[in-house]
Formats: structure tokens, sequence, C-alpha cells
């Protein structure tokens, strides 16, 4: 009879269904140990295979090579190898094999190739490559070919880098806004969010601002940097060559001099109040009672005026000057003329590459027109009449109870540009009633002044004037404004010139402005690095 419970007739053999069981539990044991030999002999070939691993990472402690400034790459680099420090601009993975980055190095971009068919590259290096984060400085050695077709995305388009190494030299860890971003102009509106057309986003002045060393490496900030860098050096050139003595003048003083409006307290200088100098006149004028015959300074300039402005800040960079002159003030009014057209023309011929750049995004900065070579000048009572004929309200400066204002500033270099093609014209023989005590009377009128204001794109870059240089004059002329010239902070400066000192004259620059209007910048803090007005003391 057979048996029917399903077990052995020997009570020592397994059960069909133990069997397979255990069949079953063998396989899968085998497997596992199979997944694991072959995962560990994965790893193995990973590792054998990844040819490149010297040739990218963090930037060894020891490593050294030379270096080629992004800049200086032309043509004569073809299948050369360099070595660029620079920031990963984009990235972007075509294949595990195949990444391209774009480098970026003072304003200037060229592309990256990393390629696995190198037999310096491998795929691992490809990856790690496109995985830097944006804006790392890297450093990054390879052969310059020529593309084809060229990048049009690149600033160096006809030249790329096929890189065999790549190592992070810094890592960017906190990136607010994309320099990308930044490239834009800003928009019109403060408010934030702002997108255009394409979605793309819309960086306010003031974020900028706010994250203004991301900012300042874009392309456009790179240049207006260069070109406000050309203005002094340009300024100090044509005066060094003049014989002009290069000088500093003190920013602390111990009183609140030029009638004391607008001038920053320090309130405790070793248990004294001391102030910030709003100008280097005083100085300038004293070193020319000191025989100084031609001098100038480059340095900032401070005015506590609640003044918020386009144009206006409360920190700036002045460019002054003061001079002797023979026989009329005219002498160095010509001289200051001859001085903003060189600096203008030489810009115009030396930093062509960059006011291209900057026009990229601001469409004026390439239009600056003076006619002739020469600036215009006029009188201000001409530049009242000029007003006048076109239907302005000049009532207030007929009467001599106003200087210009800037609405009408502004409108009156629309007119010279109209009627006479320049950007550059100067005002002469100001009221003297709107100009400050040490401004020397004109001869025949006692109303105007030997004083003159210089406009750019029709607004004011300098103000400057003859200077009263005898003693007894300076001190009538100082109690006329109601300031006592015995008082503390001026009566070292009216002394100066108990000495005797020859009759001179000068002016202000302000670099920020100059900048400004030359490249059609729409705010002057476009043209300065970090600037201070009256609600911004940060970064």
């Amino acid at each position: 009879m057979a048996d029917t419970t399903g077990q052995p007739e020997s009570g020592n053999a397994p059960s069909k269904n133990a069997l397979k069981k255990a069949q079953k539990e063998k396989e899968k044991a085998e497997k596992k140990a199979a997944a694991k030999k072959a995962q560990e002999e994965k790893q193995t070939v990973v590792v054998e295979e990844d040819i490149a691993k010297d040739n990218y990472g963090v930037l060894p402690a020891d490593y050294s090579s030379a270096v080629t400034e992004l800049p200086q790459l032309t043509e004569g680099y073809v299948t050369k190898e360099v070595t660029l420090i620079a920031r990963i601009h984009n990235s972007r993975s075509q294949s595990a094999k195949l990444a391209f980055l774009m480098l970026r190095e003072d304003g200037e971009t060229i592309q990256a190739v990393l390629a696995a068919s190198m037999k310096e590259v491998s795929k691992q290096m490809v990856k790690w490559a496109v995985g830097v984060s944006m804006n790392s400085v890297v450093r990054v050695t390879g052969l310059v070919q020529k593309p084809e077709p060229p990048v049009a995305s690149a600033s160096i388009s006809t030249l790329e880098i096929h890189v065999h190494k790549i190592y992070l030299e810094s890592e960017t860890t906190i990136l607010p806004m994309q320099v990308k971003d930044a490239e834009r102009p800003p928009p019109e509106s403060t408010e934030e969010g702002q997108v255009d057309a394409e979605g793309a986003p819309l960086v306010t002045l003031k974020t900028r601002l706010d994250y203004r060393v991301i900012d300042l490496q874009t392309a456009c900030n790179q240049a207006i940097l260069d070109i406000s860098s050309g203005v002094k050096t340009l300024f100090s050139e044509y005066l060094l060559k003049r014989n002009f003595k290069w000088v500093d003048s003190p920013k602390l003083l111990g009183a609140a001099t030029e009638g004391g409006g607008g001038v920053f307290e320090v309130s405790n200088y070793f248990g004294k109040k001391a102030y910030l100098a709003q100008s280097p006149q005083f100085y300038k004028q004293m070193l020319i009672a000191g025989d100084c015959k031609r001098v100038f300074e480059i340095a900032p300039v401070f005015r506590a005026e609640n003044s918020n402005t386009h144009r206006h800040m409360t920190e700036f960079t002045g460019l002054d000057f003061e001079m002797v002159f023979n026989q009329h003030y005219h002498e160095v009014l010509t001289f200051a003329e001859d001085l903003i057209v060189f600096i203008i023309t030489e810009l115009q011929e030396r930093y062509k590459k960059q006011i291209a750049i900057v026009q990229k995004t601001y469409p004026k900065a390439g239009g600056f027109r003076i006619k002739d070579g020469k600036a215009k000048r006029f009188t201000y009572l001409e530049g009242v009449k000029m007003l006048k004929d076109a239907g302005v309200d000049t009532s207030e400066q007929d009467r001599f109870e106003n200087d210009l204002t800037t609405a009408m500033e502004k409108r009156l270099g629309q007119l010279v540009r109209e009627k006479y093609d320049t950007d550059f014209y100067v005002l002469d023989e100001f009221p003297m009633s709107v100009r400050p005590f040490y401004t020397k009377q004109h001869p025949t009128n006692k109303d105007l002044s030997n004083s003159y204001d210089f406009f750019m794109r029709g607004e004011e870059i300098m103000s400057g004037a003859q200077r009263i240089n005898d003693a007894r004059e300076l001190e009538d002329a100082m109690r006329a404004k109601g300031v006592e010239p015995s008082q503390e902070g001026f009566a070292d400066y009216v002394n100066a010139f108990k000495q005797g000192c020859r009759r001179h004259a000068g002016g202000g620059l302000g670099l920020n402005r100059i900048v400004q209007f030359f490249l059609g910048l729409d705010n002057v803090r476009q043209a300065t690095p970090f600037p201070r007005d009256p609600q911004r003391l940060r970064p």
C-alpha cells in the first residue's frame, strides 16, 4: 500500500520539498556571492581604469606651473600647452565622455573641452569637472586649439582649450546671484524679483551693490574699472609731464572749514573733535603760497549731504589741481579744457576694447562727442540766455539768486549737443553769489566772478576758479559770506597769504562722474567699486 504521509520510507532521507527549498537557498546564496564578486571586480576595474586620477581634483599643495593670463591668449598659442587660472562661468555635459566648460578671467571667456578620448582624460575626470560648482576657481592645463566653427558664446571665440589637467583652487559655496544675470543691465524699477521677456532674472542696482564682489566680475564692470583707472592714469600723466607736483593733503581736520555745512564729524579724536575734509582746496592754495607752482592730488573727498540722486555720493574720488598763472586766469581755464580733451580722446584711443564691452550693456558708451577736439566755452549769462530762448524759466538765475538746477544743466547740455555737436562744454563767469568766499571777483562786474564749471552730457564734472591771493581781500570776502577769518580752521589758511602769494587758479574734478558721463551710465554708483551714500555703508 502506498505511503500517503509524504514522508520518506527511511527516517533519515529529506523530503522532496525540503530538497527543493535547500536548492533554492543554495542558488540564492550563489547569486548573492556572484553579485558581490562582480561588484568587487567592477570596483577594481574602475580604480584600474581611472588613468586620469592624478590629473584632476583638489589642487595639490605642492603643485606649481607657469600660468598664462586668459586675456593674453592669441592665435600664436595654437598647439601650445598653457595653464590658466580662471572661474567656471558655465559647464555642459555632452555625454559621459565629453563635457564643455566656459572659463572666465578678467571678463574674458574661453571654451574648454574635456574628452575621455584623450589619454590624459577619463570618464571620471569628465564627471568630476562638470560637478564643480559655478564660479569656482580652477587651474586648467591643456592645448590651445582652433575650434571649427568659432565658439560664438565666448569672447575669445577663435580659440579653445583641450584640457588634460584640471584642479580646484577655490570652491564657491554661496552664490546669491549669477554673474551671467548681472551681465544684463539693471531694471529701471527697484522692485525685486523681476524677469525679462525670456524669464531670465533682472538684478536691481541695490542687489548688485549688496553683492558687489560678484557684480564686479562681469565683463562690463571689469571694463568700467579699467576705464576708471585709465582716467586717473591720464590725469596724472598729463600733469606730471607739465611739472606738477603730486601731493597729499590731510583728510582729518581740526575744524569744519569751507562754511561748516555738509561736514562729517569725528566725535572722539583723542578727546577732541575732528572733521573729514570736504576738499583739499585750502591745502592746494597753501602749497601755492609755499612756492609750489603747480600741484595736484588724487584722493577721497567727503560730503555730508543727504543727496540721494544718480550723481551724488557722500564719498568720492577727487582729481584736484591748482597752478599759478602769469597774466589772466583764462590761462588755467584753457589748460583745464585741454586736460579734459586729452583724457577723453586718449580714453577713446587707448580703451577702445573696454568701451566696446561697456557699450553692449550701456549703448551710450561709445557715443561721447567732442567736436574738433576742443571744448565749447560760453559765459554763464550766455548759457542762461540759451535756456531762456528755449522756453525755460530762468527768472531766479537772471536775478543771481540761484545757480542752475540739475534739470537746467541737462537741458543746456541737450541744446549744446543739438546746436554745436559736442558733449563737453564750459560755463565761465558765474555769479559771485553762488560761489565760495575764496573766489576772485570779476574785474569789471562785481556781480560776477572769475569762475567756471565743466560739463559732460549736460552734467557738472568740475568746479573751479581764480582764487583770492591777497590776505586782506580774502578776509573781507570771508566776512561778506559770514565767515570769521580768525576762527579755528581758517586762521592758518588766511595767514598763508600774508607771506605773499602768486595769482593762481584751479579746479576739482569728480573721477566717478567723469566715468559715469563719459560712458553714459545711469548712476554714479555703477562707476564706483564700493559706493557710499546716505543709505549705504556696506559692503
